[in-house]
């Protein structure tokens, strides 16, 4: 069986407009996926990227148009100037974390939606991801138990930090960022298309 791990953040607009199309792509094939929030500024940080704030205008305007435009393609909608962005991915990282650790079990919940979930109410939403009200209704709409959102702090406080030293060890530098069996890396929600003809065996 096929295997993705997908590194992601919480508040990155690409995760956003990569929508559910993963796990779509992951059913199709019958891969399974491993679920990897990691701290994206420290990943600039760490692989010569550079925070969003501290780009040159010219960047700045062109990743406008470039969400614009991806988000129009995708059908989704997208506020490019969101109020709560940038703002600490964290505590809905652990969420995520722990949602995982609970399905591993065999409990209920969609992992992609409440990812999506997240993603959405920043970018679409002006909802507030590290607060705690949010996380919890976040949580309950993907399937989940609200108090994974105190249950899951030491398994996230834990994992969050190991994520971000195996997304620098792999080669990751942004998200989302999805890695196959074999080592195979896309990079982008615009490389979607890209990883399901690899998984089909046609690239």
């Amino acid at each position: 069986m096929a295997h993705i791990d997908y590194f992601f953040a919480t508040v990155s607009p690409f995760t956003y407009l990569a929508g559910q199309r993963l796990e779509e792509i992951a059913k199709r094939h019958g891969a399974t996926i491993t679920y990897m929030p990691v701290d994206v500024l420290a990943l600039f940080t760490r692989t010569g990227g550079v925070a969003p704030k501290e780009r040159h205008e010219s960047r700045l305007a062109y990743r406008a148009q470039e969400l614009r435009r991806q988000a129009r393609k995708a059908g989704l909608p997208i506020n490019l100037r969101p109020a709560f962005f940038p703002v600490n991915a964290a505590p809905s990282s652990y969420a995520c974390i722990a949602a995982q650790a609970e399905v591993a079990k065999g409990g209920p919940g969609n992992l992609g939606a409440l990812v999506h979930g997240f993603t959405r109410a920043v970018w679409a939403e002006e909802r507030d991801v590290s607060d705690d009200a949010v996380i919890r209704d976040v949580l309950k709409g993907a399937g989940f138990d609200p108090g994974l959102a105190d249950k899951g702090l030491l398994l996230g406080a834990e994992t969050y930090p190991r994520n971000l030293e195996e997304a620098v060890k792999r080669g990751v530098f942004g998200a989302p960022f999805y890695i196959t069996d074999g080592d195979e890396r896309f990079w982008g929600q615009d490389r979607l298309d890209d990883l399901d003809a690899h998984l089909a065996g046609t690239l």
